[in-house]
């Protein structure tokens, strides 16, 4: 069946390999362009994206078409290789195995726009060790209370 409209707000965090810090600040914006790309041509839209040195968040609405692990799995695979390929890190680029992905709902498109985006202040404060066990934490508590 066609679906008409859709509201599949998925807030996806994908870690560098063993959380090595090899996303250089000079090839952030480079890599997070492509990863847009990625995700215009799958059908969906970004709404942000921020590439940390260890991991990058992003805030998409996916198209119905895929699930979440199909999208995470082209994004990471043709961002593995367009990385590799152009050779905007030191040594082979990898993504760990795994990755994060939280639903979030239409009014919270906002909080967690300006959540992403403000990554770099963000990371003064909290390690990403600590962010990523706080959304664990969250999360796990949130589907115990469902």
């Amino acid at each position: 069946m066609k679906i008409e409209y859709n509201n599949l707000y998925t807030h996806f965090i994908f870690i560098t390999l063993n959380r090595l810090p090899i996303i250089l600040e000079k090839n952030r914006q480079r890599i997070e362009k492509y990863i847009t790309g990625i995700v215009n041509n799958n059908d969906s839209k970004l709404y942000a994206i921020y590439a940390n040195p260890e991991h990058v968040h992003i805030l998409i609405s996916r198209s119905p078409k895929l699930s979440e692990e199909d999208l995470a799995t082209i994004i990471t695979k043709s961002s593995s290789q367009f990385i590799n390929e152009n050779k905007l890190c030191i040594g082979r680029f990898s993504w760990q195995e795994s990755a994060s992905a939280f639903s979030v709902s239409k009014s919270d498109v906002n909080k967690v726009c300006k959540y992403i985006l403000n990554q770099v202040r963000h990371h003064r404060k909290v390690s990403f060790a600590e962010e990523y066990d706080s959304f664990i934490k969250f999360y796990k508590k949130t589907a115990r209370l469902n």
